[in-house]
């Protein structure tokens, strides 16, 4: 099957009014890590309908804790594009951009009327930017374990102005982009279980390095456990344990007391492959624990399905 991965370029997932990743980590959907000096590609789908309010640990209803703006629902559809190239040296560069599909309602509190708002767009998110390099191999040649380090940049590409059609901007936190540079960081290990298993644990914070027009978005730290087992020559099962812990945004512009929250998902998969080089996959993703600062929209469940390849 197709041994090859990415750098460490995990989905953040975020609550709040809007803008939502899966955290599921389609970098280690093959068996092993990309070894080889070459290119690779992952497009991956995703669908995540936060429909669900939540206010710390606890559902509650749309407007069961009154705000100046009562949160609806948020459907997310990303589309994410991914390239890899890997040299003989052990460095590589990956470069990763979201088109994102948003529709979200809110119910806008205003002197005792309430006035039902929406946007709906489809736009160009922020583009990521990482170096890595693979450390030596070592340990058992038949269990080989890899590791290495990622470093890069998150960039401000996405637009962070999107109105709706009656000229009203959304929050900040819904916005396609955040116009800040972040600062991506992480680390990765790898290893063979035998002829027909994999595991890999992986970790990145993300920090902004500056603000935008009066807003920073808080730092997140992401964490990935996963296992990968052959079922048949062409079938592999997955599964992972996806964590998340995102600080409040922060500036004028910002909410505070609604942003910020932390998160573990099990997120269970298939994968097939198409060609020696070329695979498709699936994922389910299922909350196990949500909790969220102040009242934020959450999802129940969220999917995620894609192609990768070598080349």
């Amino acid at each position: 099957l197709l041994p090859m991965g990415f750098a460490l370029i995990p989905s953040i997932s975020s609550a709040s009014c809007g803008a939502a990743f899966c955290a599921v980590n389609t970098n280690w959907t093959s068996e092993s890590a990309m070894v080889d000096a070459g290119s690779a590609f992952d497009l991956r789908y995703e669908h995540i309908n936060q429909d669900q309010p939540q206010a710390g640990s606890k559902r509650v209803a749309v407007g069961q804790i009154r705000r100046h703006h009562d949160e609806v629902s948020t459907l997310n559809r990303n589309l994410l594009m991914t390239y890899s190239h890997s040299f003989s040296s052990g460095w590589g560069i990956t470069a990763s951009a979201p088109i994102q599909e948003r529709n979200h309602t809110h119910i806008h509190n205003h002197h005792g009327a309430q006035f039902w708002d929406k946007w709906n767009y489809t736009k160009l998110g922020d583009v990521r930017v990482t170096g890595r390099y693979q450390l030596p191999f070592v340990g058992d040649p038949h269990k080989p374990v890899m590791s290495g380090l990622t470093f890069g940049l998150k960039l401000p590409t996405g637009k962070s102005d999107v109105a709706n059609a009656q000229g009203a901007l959304a929050e900040r936190s819904m916005q396609p982009g955040t116009g800040t540079t972040d600062l991506l960081v992480g680390a990765y290990y790898h290893q063979k279980a035998g002829e027909n298993a994999a595991w890999f644990v992986q970790a990145q914070l993300q920090h902004a390095l500056n603000s935008h027009h009066g807003y920073k978005p808080g730092s997140q730290i992401g964490a990935d456990v996963g296992y990968r087992r052959r079922l048949s020559d062409r079938f592999a099962g997955l599964i992972q344990l996806n964590l998340v812990k995102k600080r409040s945004d922060s500036g004028n512009e910002a909410e505070p007391d609604n942003t910020g929250n932390r998160a573990a998902f099990l997120s269970p998969g298939v994968s097939y492959a198409l060609f020696d080089n070329v695979q498709i996959y699936g994922f389910y993703q299922y909350p196990l624990y949500q909790h969220v600062e102040g009242v934020q929209l959450t999802a129940r469940r969220a999917f995620v399905v894609g192609a990768s390849g070598k080349f």
